[in-house]
């Protein structure tokens, strides 16, 4: 991956940004996005638009999220510690011990994340993983008053762990779910960018989807595309204990995750494929038997329905600190969306025969 590209990553991952939140990380990509895209733009959801080739009348949408899930302040006791509540789909059992930040109104307060000693916890409880109301956040206040000079209740609250290279191209970090993926369709606008295409790209980098695949709904009807393509997670079981067998034997390096089932359009599943095959990029099938729980879901539902398929880049540990991923698999994705987009004739139906 060339070293620009890299270190966007790497800014996108260090950015937090949970649902209902996004309006920092929105300004990284438009930076980034600026000398490549025609126009950008934003809707009153929060949701970004990168377009190139406005004029066309095919109109193609990819989407990548760019929220996190986090969590969010409720209380403030007399004694200065934090009580807080999910933003997403959070992992009770990750929290106890991590260190994190509190996005306050005068700026980041860094603190704790509480829980009783395993010295006082009868031996009974040790293994059970505590629920979110039996912690609490400290963030060395003295009192109440002292805590209230930085933070309020509903200011929210990222883990605060950031990037890291392991071997063999691998990288972890948190909110690779899906800053991942909203890279990935940024760097195939990148791609496409200086060169001649027969549609008009939305690349949107959409926002809530942790919390309802909410910007994608709105973002879809917004830019009201002939076919969509969501890029997102998926699980890696190549672990131990990962249970492939039952949820489908896709791993980390072996190319990104193609999705197939009623969520999914067969005549752009088929494009995918053969782009795959020109690009000699190498695709890992995934059974979706029921609509996915991705912006591809929102998308294909669309005003009167979109043409829709889903990429996936595969992920271990979703939904904790430290997800990871191989790089190799995010470069193919980018490379395999631009190769598709540029197959795409001005004529393209969609409509399965």
């Amino acid at each position: 991956m060339r070293k620009e590209s890299l270190d966007f990553l790497k800014k996108l991952l260090s950015t937090p940004s949970p649902s209902g939140f996004e309006e920092k990380i929105q300004r990284v990509c438009k930076k980034y996005m600026e000398p490549y895209a025609d126009e950008i733009y934003k809707d009153v959801h929060g949701n970004q638009y990168h377009v190139i080739n406005k004029k066309a009348d095919l109109r193609i949408m990819l989407a990548g999220h760019v929220d996190e899930i986090g969590l969010m302040v409720n209380t403030i006791d007399k004694d200065g510690f934090l009580g807080f509540v999910p933003i997403g789909g959070v992992d009770s059992a990750v929290l106890g011990g991590q260190r994190v930040t509190v996005h306050g109104k005068g700026g980041p307060v860094p603190g704790v994340i509480g829980r009783k000693a395993i010295h006082l916890t009868p031996a009974k409880d040790r293994n059970k993983a505590l629920e979110m109301h039996e912690m609490w956040i400290d963030i060395g206040a003295k009192d109440k008053k002292d805590a209230e000079k930085v933070v309020g209740i509903a200011d929210p609250i990222t883990i605060a762990v950031g990037y890291q290279e392991l071997r063999n191209d691998m990288v972890v970090a948190r909110a690779l779910d899906d800053r991942v993926g909203a890279f990935v369709i940024m760097e195939a606008v990148r791609l496409l960018a200086r060169k001649k295409i027969n549609v008009a790209l939305y690349c949107v980098t959409t926002v809530q989807e942790e919390i309802g695949l909410r910007g994608a709904t709105t973002s879809s009807h917004g830019c009201n595309p002939h076919a969509g393509l969501a890029v997102d997670v998926a699980w890696a079981p190549d672990h131990p204990r990962g249970e492939g067998s039952r949820y489908g034997e896709t791993a980390i390096g072996d190319g990104p995750i193609i999705s197939r089932g009623p969520n999914i359009n067969p005549v752009v599943h088929k494009g995918i494929l053969d782009a795959a095959r020109k690009a000699k990029i190498p695709l890992q099938p995934l059974a979706a038997p029921r609509g996915t729980g991705t912006d591809a879901n929102a998308m294909q539902l669309s005003r009167g329905g979109v043409a829709t398929a889903l990429i996936g880049i595969p992920n271990r540990y979703m939904h904790t600190p430290v997800e990871l991923v191989s790089l190799k698999d995010v470069e193919n994705a980018s490379k395999l969306i631009a190769t598709w987009i540029q197959g795409l004739k001005a004529n393209t139906s969609f409509i399965p025969k």
